[in-house]
């Protein structure tokens, strides 16, 4: 077998310094690759066998990526994502027993998710729909054969008129929490709007109208959803009128439909992409270990290996939570669009118990991850 021998390799380059030319294979390097004439200044071996390794970043976060909408990236947006860029960097050496993570405990986590209102509203839905869960149980149980005869106690009504109550008020107070959230994506289409690239050298921008139509579509969809949200909303309490709201009600499902459509598509792509990197990690293993390379003989290399290919698990662990989340939104949200009849409360309750369950366990996650990492300075 050919190999190529650098110079000027020093004691801990042992292990790059000769080369299997069918390293190739792997689709590392290209077979007609050349070494750069000019060798005066420090160069990385393109032919070593541990290449720079990909960069600690999500690869598509939000599916960003997929439309182009990290331009519309607010500052709490950026500033979120460079706090779980920097979690995942630690996440390893968290899950050691006796380390940050393992001494955070559960109030903290939930005292810092409820200071959100995206956390408030997680806590509510999932309190919303166990009651709704609740409520069907008991109508199947008092329903069945066995209690269909059986006098009920006077103190059974009053219950279950004050948790339909409760549910309401759950409902009303989670619509509440989301007002206004079309600011976000029209801030971020305006401030695209007044950094027109296209703008002429007198100054002259393109109309508005202009950066709205060629805004990314799930910007667009955010945007039209909140304020149809708002809409229905203000018709709940009653500033708007009824015939109003319900039309609005409709929109913003349509809306509801399509961008939990366009979110599970980037959802694919995203893990497809994070698939294809664990693979290539997983080869490098594989062709370290068939060369005879080890921890010991190169033990930082082998050990970079190895965290991101934890890395890479876990965050597509929780990109298939997210698809399943997705899912069980597109369940519910299907049954108000094509206006589905059939066992309409049942699924309803289920799916959204379990979106609620589903989207909280990932807040939960994102903010013990956080508080581990404060813990730690």
């Amino acid at each position: 077998m050919s190999s190529i021998t650098f110079p000027y390799a020093g004691p801990n380059h042992a292990s790059s310094s000769s080369v299997s030319m069918s390293d190739s294979q792997y689709g590392r390097f290209p077979s007609s690759y050349e070494p750069p004439a000019d060798t005066s200044s420090f160069q990385m071996n393109p032919l070593s066998s541990h290449p720079p390794r990909t960069p600690r970043t999500s690869i598509m976060s939000n599916g960003s990526h997929v439309f182009g909408t990290e331009i519309y990236d607010t500052k709490a947006d950026s500033e979120e994502k460079s706090q779980e860029i920097e979690v995942e960097d630690s996440e390893e050496e968290d899950e050691k027993p006796g380390s940050a993570r393992s001494r955070v405990r559960r109030e903290d986590v939930w005292r810092e998710l409820l200071k959100s209102a995206n956390g408030r509203d997680k806590a509510f839905k999932l309190i919303q729909y166990s009651m709704k869960m609740y409520l069907l149980f008991h109508v199947a149980i008092a329903s069945s054969p066995i209690f269909r005869g059986q006098k009920r106690p006077p103190w059974e009504a009053e219950l279950m008129q004050r948790l339909g109550s409760a549910i309401g008020g759950f409902s009303l107070t989670r619509k509440c929490l989301i007002l206004f959230n079309w600011l976000p994506p029209l801030t971020s289409i305006l401030a695209q709007h007044m950094s027109d690239p296209y703008a002429t050298n007198k100054g002259k921008q393109k109309p508005l109208l202009h950066t709205f139509l060629h805004a990314p579509p799930p910007v667009l969809l955010e945007f039209v959803n909140g304020l149809a949200d708002d809409a229905a909303t203000f018709s709940k309490l009653g500033l708007i009128g009824k015939r109003t709201g319900e039309r609005a009600a409709r929109l913003a499902d349509w809306c509801w439909f399509a961008s939990t459509l366009v979110n599970l598509v980037e959802n694919s792509v995203e893990r497809s992409v994070i698939l294809d990197l664990q693979h290539q990690v997983e080869s490098r293993l594989y062709a370290e270990s068939m060369a005879g390379t080890t921890a010991k003989s190169n033990p930082t290399a082998n050990k970079l290996d190895e965290k991101e290919l934890v890395r890479l698990q876990r965050q597509d662990y929780w990109i298939q939570i997210t698809r399943l989340k997705l899912l069980m939104d597109l369940v519910f949200v299907s049954y108000d669009v094509f206006r589905l009849k059939r066992a309409k409360g049942q699924v309803q309750a289920i799916a959204g118990l379990a979106s609620a369950a589903l989207s909280t366990a990932k807040l939960y996650d994102r903010h013990k991850n956080l508080l581990s990492k404060s813990h730690t300075h």
